[in-house]
């Protein structure tokens, strides 16, 4: 059997809690540029705990009389969670003001200057601590084959469920206007449903990708390929990539962790450097203005692809996970877990290939 089919997690079944909680899920953000020390704006390095990122701004907001669009943040980090981040506030007069802030759960661990406002994006990524509980035995095994498997592969960059609200159903919504059958007047909310649509339609062209990579695990090229109801020959050269995520003819890749979107133009150069890390395939975000793939890859992709009346973007289709570190506690059966992603990516990836799920 090969090293893929023993550790590729959707192959595996590994049992564990996880309920997070500030205790069990920690996140650090890390900053996009070290901050100067000197302008007009303060750069508050933020703690909070069971609160969102927009609940612990609005606490901000309101202890400093300033309108919640006036403070800068970069991402949005997890509720259930003791997180770190960096939010900008100008500086006129707060620095004394923030001296005297105090919330139970809110504790601000610095404060800096810098000369600009931090905007969404401005991050490289997060490192994320997680203890897992109740690995016993046999499934701390199964979880270190499995964190062997991420170490060298990485993970597939689905969105995570708190893209999709509540109830998992705000794609529907999404979907209804795309169709015509909903009119939202406000702008935010509609382009938040619209958002999280193209977020579902990604996960399944993602889903179709990896369903395409497992299947040439137990069959030839052109087997799967009539499977799928593909035409013979268009996956070869795709089995025998090093990579468990196979690259497609025409498929758009990009230079990872960041850079610039290109056409694939040799399937056996860019798997290899795709397997190096040095590239990553990308997947759509249908919308305007955004490139689209061709070929075989093109093929698949159209089938979720629609118009849809906001910008679209290519994504990372598949990551890496880096700086990962395990400790096990046998008197307790906790397995803690800590490892760092680029931004945009999603702690949940790690954990559902961990239990070997798909999504």
């Amino acid at each position: 059997m090969s090293e893929i089919k023993q550790l590729y997690p959707l192959k595996v079944d590994n049992d564990f809690l996880f309920n997070p909680s500030p205790r069990d899920f920690v996140v650090s953000e890390i900053p996009l540029y070290e901050f100067s020390g000197e302008g007009e704006h303060l750069i508050l390095h933020i703690r909070k705990k069971d609160m969102t990122t927009w609940e612990m701004i609005g606490a901000i907001a309101r202890y400093l009389n300033i309108k919640t669009k006036d403070i800068g943040y970069a991402g949005l980090k997890d509720k259930h969670a003791m997180t770190m981040q960096y939010i900008s506030i100008l500086a006129r007069g707060n620095e004394d003001r923030l001296k005297d802030f105090t919330h139970d759960k809110i504790k601000i661990l610095s404060i800096q200057r810098h000369n600009n406002k931090i905007r969404v994006g401005h991050l490289k990524g997060n490192h994320f601590k997680i203890r897992l509980k109740k690995v016993l035995g046999v499934q701390k095994d199964k979880l270190d084959s499995t964190l062997k498997w991420i170490k060298k592969y990485g993970v597939p960059n689905y969105f995570g469920n708190q893209r999709f609200g509540n109830d998992g159903k705000n794609y529907q919504e999404g979907r209804d206007i795309v169709e015509g059958k909903l009119k939202i007047r406000n702008r935010k909310t509609k382009t938040f449903l619209l958002n999280a649509y193209q977020s579902y339609l990604f996960n399944s062209w993602l889903s179709k990708r990896i369903e395409l990579s497992i299947l040439l695990e137990s069959f030839s090229e052109d087997e799967t390929a009539t499977i799928l109801g593909l035409q013979k020959g268009t996956l070869k050269g795709t089995k025998k990539q090093p990579h468990f995520f196979k690259l497609l003819e025409g498929d758009l890749m990009m230079h990872y962790p960041y850079g610039r979107v290109f056409e694939l133009e040799s399937l056996e150069n860019e798997a290899q450097r795709f397997m190096d890390r040095d590239i990553s395939p990308t997947g759509l975000l249908a919308g305007k203005r955004v490139s689209r793939s061709d070929k075989i890859a093109g093929e698949i992709e159209s089938k979720y692809d629609t118009t849809i009346g906001e910008n679209g973007a290519r994504r990372y289709a598949w990551i890496f996970v880096e700086d990962i570190k395990r400790n096990y506690i046998e008197e307790k059966a906790h397995y803690e877990l800590s490892f760092y992603l680029p931004k945009g990516s999603y702690a949940t990836n790690v954990l559902d290939v961990l239990r070997g799920k798909s999504e």
